[in-house]
């Protein structure tokens, strides 16, 4: 019988664990944490210090009891949480909600589950380090009390089901301030100029210049009509580039995303589970160092892969001022080991993982650089033609490096950079043709999930276990919408000379294409607004940092915790008060667009009940004011007055189907065609303001047909009830009452109607809680 109780977070973890160990060891999994604040405003007692009131997370006192039971028969009790703030929360609320002896309980930590590491654990135990858990607790603590006093507010002054929090307001308030500043960007002019030689051996040489203005390029243009060309000046030299860094939590996530395309959250998923199989280190971490263990299987397989002139260890100095150096980067347990999993996505993340370690501990890449200067006889302007010929691979055999956003600049040098023929000093050189072409300049990208944690992480606002939660809270929160919109056309110019003729075109292009980018919503501007402008401390980017680097002082015992709530709730709490004198309509957006030129009647836009909404006619106009919703891609902020007209062409007749009329309208839940007293849903492949008579009805046939398809039997007995098909199998309905056929039920056809009634009775003399099950 196992003498000793090991008990960790989750299943998985526990299983590998398991076969590390002795039949003298059993291991449990607590499911996460077991003990959370209580519900309501009763949680925190502030007078008496912000004392806490805990309770067992409801569905888990089955759990707690098992646990009971296992430690009191054990020997000893080895808490095995994870090794950071959360695990040592765990381990302590495990300690008090099992009623644990102090003398019966050791604290292991451990930053990789592989044998050495968790037998090592076993040998240095420790207690649980309060400080730690003070640390974690002031932070639940603080969340608790900012929620709970802003969310109401926010209900009362904005929208009912609103919610703020200390860090998901900051990060919210970043997308918003984005936003804003891509909405008021004003575009610079300039024309890249690319000139195109052809050499005697047939190659192709690019070289490029850029001017401020299309007089400027044309004037360029005209003097290169009959100029001769040639190389004036060569300069080769020789560049280096060295390996990033092995992955913390935020650049894994950065790279996950932009290399593998995995969201914030799903990248977590899947490191956790390689965490918890043994596969990499702890996935949770800010610092940058690895073992000496870690560098030297490295350094091993470097050179078994790629040899010896390879290796160039490293160590890496964390930037935070908050990290742990004892905590280790993310990395593999095993660098012999190329397979991790048979899931494909898990794999994936592994190969990154063990690919960026890798090059980490490799040789600088080498490269030549050439820089030809092209001389103009008719002009003193030069043209620049680059190259770059790579000498030595370096780390780049293991991981290569990329770029996520590109300015004009860089785009430029893509197109006169590459790998130059070989050129002489003073080789003549022919034209092909030159082009100028017009381009602008961008605004700031819009953030994606990882570009979001970059900057959060750059501001030091949250820690690396908390970056998926942020950016999934406020996606879920409803403030901030993960989409990806179409570009828009735009007309440039383009200026070609070639053959002594300059010719000059209107083309077009579509730009500002957006794939996955973060889009705040009306909600959060109005929401940023009024926090920014009465909670200013809240939604502060450096103080959000400093209340960070205070929990931090807790976690080293610098700080006592509740004195830091004091100071903190002491400021805070005054501001609440003072504001719920505060007037509704103050706080609400409302914007006036102008006038209906046909009939002078007053168009805004405001926050209604439902969302954002256009109101066409006010009080003073002597009409009865109408109303119509925004569009998915419409903003209160944005939307102009001609946008807000073409919402009121809406309900459209746009013909008739069986002597019916057909109208398009948009509704509570989204745009749909209503033909006689029946709707049909739109969905997302039609516009309601174009959608034409043909495709009207063929939504409706095709809806006919899924409902005839779906229509297994009905009953003349009771027309209300039939037996349908659904998408996990036959059921029954009846009015709004659904119930299950039983699997043991081959054709359900052969159902009678008795028998029907008396599923859905015995369905509904069932408990509450069968019912749901």
């Amino acid at each position: 019988m196992a003498k000793h109780l090991v008990i960790v977070e989750s299943p998985a973890k526990a299983k590998t664990i398991e076969n590390y160990l002795g039949k003298e060891y059993q291991v449990v999994s607590s499911n996460g944490h077991i003990r959370d604040l209580i519900k309501g405003n009763n949680a925190i007692d502030v007078p008496s210090g912000f004392l806490p009131t805990y309770e067992v997370t409801p569905g888990k006192e089955r759990i707690v009891d098992q646990l009971k039971k296992m430690a009191r028969t054990a020997d000893c009790v080895y808490l095995a949480s994870d090794d950071d703030r959360e695990g040592e929360s765990i381990s302590w609320h495990l300690k008090e909600a099992l009623e644990l002896n102090e003398e019966k309980i050791k604290r292991i930590v451990f930053r990789e589950i592989t044998k050495s590491s968790i037998l090592n654990a076993l040998h240095q135990p420790r207690t649980i380090d309060l400080d730690l858990v003070y640390s974690q607790q002031a932070r639940r603590v603080l969340d608790r009390l900012v929620g709970y006093d802003l969310s109401p507010l926010l209900w009362k002054k904005i929208k009912p089901g609103l919610s703020a929090g200390r860090v998901q307001s900051v990060a919210v308030r970043m997308v918003v301030e984005r936003e804003r500043v891509i909405d008021t960007f004003q575009a610079t002019v300039s024309f890249a100029l690319t000139a195109f030689f052809r050499l005697t051996t047939g190659q192709l040489l690019k070289a490029g210049t850029k001017f401020q203005t299309e007089l400027e390029a044309l004037h360029f243009l005209e003097q290169c009509k009959n100029a001769a060309f040639s190389i004036k000046e060569l300069d080769k030299k020789g560049l280096k580039r060295s390996p990033s860094p092995p992955f913390i939590t935020s650049t894994l996530q950065q790279e996950a995303s932009r290399k593998l395309g995995y969201s914030v959250s799903r990248t977590m998923v899947l490191a956790q589970q390689l965490y918890e199989t043994g596969k990499i280190s702890y996935m949770r971490t800010d610092s940058l160092h690895l073992s000496e263990e870690a560098i030297q299987q490295i350094t091993q397989e470097v050179s078994t892969i790629y040899g010896t002139e390879y290796v160039q260890t490293r160590n890496y100095k964390t930037k935070s001022t908050s990290a742990q150096e004892a905590h280790e980067a993310i990395r593999p347990t095993n660098f012999a080991a190329r397979i991790a999993s048979e899931n494909r996505d898990e794999q994936r993340l592994y190969e990154l993982i063990w690919s960026r370690a890798m090059a980490s501990q490799m040789a600088d890449a080498q490269i030549e650089k050439t820089v030809a200067t092209i001389e103009v006889s008719t002009t003193d302007q030069t043209l620049i033609a680059t190259g770059e010929v790579l000498t030595f691979e370096g780390f780049l055999k293991a991981y290569a490096r990329d770029k996520e956003e590109k300015d004009e600049e860089e785009k430029l040098d893509e197109e006169t950079t590459g790998m130059l023929p070989p050129l002489q000093l003073g080789q003549p050189l022919h034209l092909d043709k030159m082009t100028a072409r017009e381009r602008f300049s961008n605004p700031p990208p819009r953030y994606t999930e990882a570009t979001l944690v970059r900057d959060l992480e750059e501001r030091e606002i949250g820690r690396p276990s908390t970056y998926a939660p942020i950016i999934s809270t406020i996606q879920k929160r409803g403030y901030v919408k993960l989409e990806s919109r179409e570009g828009f056309a735009r007309t440039y110019t383009l200026l070609t000379l070639q053959e002594q003729e300059i010719q000059k075109q209107q083309l077009t292009e579509v730009v500002r294409a957006e794939k996955k980018k973060l889009f705040p919503t009306d909600i959060a501007a109005v929401v940023n607004d009024f926090l920014v402008k009465h909670f200013s401390d809240v939604t502060d980017y450096s103080f959000t940092a400093q209340v960070e680097q205070k929990l931090d002082k807790i976690a080293r015992g610098d700080t006592v915790w509740n004195q830091m709530l004091a100071e903190f709730y002491g400021d805070f709490y005054p501001k609440i008060q003072a504001t719920t004198g505060v007037d509704r309509s103050a706080v609400n957006y409302t914007r006036v667009l102008g006038k209906d030129p046909e009939n002078q009647s007053t168009l805004l836009v405001r926050l209604g009940k439902y969302g954002p909404l256009v109101q066409w006619g006010v009080e003073e106009d002597g009409v009865a004011p109408r109303f119509a919703g925004l569009r998915s891609n419409q903003r209160m902020e944005t939307i102009s007055l001609a946008e807000a007209l073409d919402l009121f062409k809406l309900p459209r007749t746009i013909g008739v189907y069986e002597t019916l009329p057909l109208v398009a309208n948009i509704g509570r839940f989204g745009p749909y065609i209503k033909h006689g007293t029946l709707f049909y849903s739109i969905g997302k492949q039609e516009d309601p303001f174009t959608i034409d008579e043909a495709k009207a009805i063929a939504l409706i046939e095709a809806k006919r047909k899924a409902d005839a398809e779906k229509l297994i039997k009905a009953f003349p007995e009771d027309p209300d009830m039939q037996i349908l098909n659904g998408r996990w199998g036959a059921y029954i309905k009846k009015g709004k009452k659904n119930v299950r056929i039983p699997k043991d039920v081959t054709d359900p056809k052969q159902l009678s109607f008795e028998a029907c009634v008396a599923l859905l009775e015995k369905k509904e003399s069932m408990p509450a809680k069968d019912k749901r099950k």
